[in-house]
């Protein structure tokens, strides 16, 4: 055999592919592929691909999916407690939230929160994601109270709460420092923070989409502060509406910027935007809006999202939640890892109109996962991981054995909304409420 045809006979489907697509995208993967970090420029060229060179795009991320965390596909049992849906701002694409006016406003008394919380670790959870609005006049220790109650009843369960905005008006209502306030939340329980109230990190465009939001600048104080007190971090990016392929690369440039200096991000979730009940999009009021992302341009943010931190943040979550557990799977081939948590409460993007759900049973995962030639692993919030599932090892898990109407045993936002014993009430008329003992 001639050198030339044993070269050729080394050389895979992959490298193959790469060498046949336009050179611009070539070089790109190559460097990717190489090990190094791309540009964002380099990652517009990718953003632009389609045909052949978005084919290798995806088989690219898949490779360096493979090669930084093998055939593990994760999942997290959890809860979604989103406590109040009443909140002060007023974003364009958020349909969750209400003016403390509005009949649909509610609020969800300690003892409710606390008795969903039980709920959950009955069931298996080792998490929940306690997120809410922003409510007028709120007690700056709020969130700090909830914290210690939830761990005083549930000492080993994970806190996953407040986001960037949160903490920031828990500090401006407590009158301290950012600092002051992530130490106040760390002491009392928060285990990690989710890195939503994201969206687009330029602040021309959050300026557009959701004026008065937390700024640019300010999330990344909460973010990197967090981090410097040993408090991980999730981090997102919200697309699908006015931005453009640079703003996208731009967003994942910073985050990789941000995780380089401090590692402490655990994952990256990119959130496709959902337009149905979403005021910009419905009520016209931001010019522009597209009507959410195409399943090319999931496709896309997913692959480069991998492609561009892949050196930095190994683990790249999919949302099921806003693109169905099929496409989830699919994404899989496009460097994802995780498909995030069973939620039992979705709330936020069913307001928004998504169609998928609210829970996604452990089983569920598992089959989505295996079917796509992978290994199922349930994890803890920080991607410690509980148990590996190997073929033929399929547990019932608490949440595999409830029967019956879901929305019966759980409640859902859509009925929670309707609900007088939880309706919001100004907070100086909150202690005459009386709470429902379920929902």
């Amino acid at each position: 055999m001639s050198q030339r045809q044993t070269k050729q006979s080394t050389i895979g489907p992959l490298e193959r592919l790469v060498s046949a697509v336009d050179a611009p995208v070539a070089r790109v993967l190559s460097d990717a592929l190489d090990g190094k970090d791309i540009t964002v420029e380099q990652a517009l060229v990718l953003f632009d691909a389609s045909g052949l060179e978005l084919n290798a795009t995806v088989m690219a991320a898949d490779e360096l999916r493979r090669r930084s965390v093998g055939d593990l596909v994760t999942y997290v049992v959890n809860r979604n407690i989103n406590f109040t849906n009443v909140c002060i701002k007023r974003c364009g694409f958020c349909a969750f939230s209400r003016d403390h006016r509005q009949e649909e406003g509610y609020f969800l008394p300690m003892s409710e929160i606390i008795r969903r919380a039980k709920e959950a670790w009955d069931l298996g959870a080792t998490e929940v994601c306690v997120q809410a609005g922003l409510p007028p006049q709120m007690q700056g220790d709020l969130y700090i109270r909830l914290c210690e109650a939830i761990k005083a009843e549930l000492p080993d369960i994970h806190i996953h709460g407040f986001s960037p905005e949160e903490v920031l008006y828990g500090a401006t209502r407590s009158k301290c420092s950012i600092r002051d306030y992530l130490k106040a939340l760390k002491e009392a329980g928060v285990g990690s923070l989710p890195g939503t109230s994201a969206e687009i990190l330029d602040q021309e465009l959050r300026d557009l989409i959701s004026p008065g939001r937390i700024r640019t600048d300010q999330w990344i104080e909460v973010i990197t502060t967090a981090h410097d007190l040993g408090i991980p971090t999730t981090s997102t990016i919200m697309y699908g509406h006015v931005e453009t392929n640079e703003h996208k690369a731009r967003h994942i440039a910073l985050i990789r910027d941000i995780q380089k200096a401090s590692g402490g991000i655990t994952e990256f979730v990119p959130l496709s935007f959902i337009h149905a009940e979403a005021p910009m999009h419905f009520q016209k009021a931001v010019a522009g809006v597209r009507s959410g992302a195409t399943g090319t341009e999931v496709l896309k943010v997913h692959a480069v999202s991998r492609i561009m931190l892949n050196n930095w943040i190994p683990n790249l979550q999919v949302s099921w939640v806003k693109e169905g557990i099929r496409l989830s799977q699919m994404l899989l081939i496009a460097g994802v890892n995780d498909l995030g948590g069973s939620l039992i409460n979705e709330s936020i993007s069913t307001a928004a109109g998504a169609q998928h759900g609210q829970l996604l049973r452990p089983s569920e995962f598992r089959q989505a996962i295996r079917d796509a030639g992978r290994v199922p692993a349930e994890r803890y919030t920080t991607y410690k991981i509980k148990h590996v599932f190997d073929e033929g090892d399929d547990p019932q898990d608490p949440l595999d054995l409830i029967d019956g109407d879901l929305e019966e045993r759980f409640g859902s936002y859509h009925r929670l909304v309707k609900m007088e014993g939880f309706r919001f009430k100004h907070p100086k008329h909150r202690d005459r409420a009386k709470s429902p003992s379920t929902t």
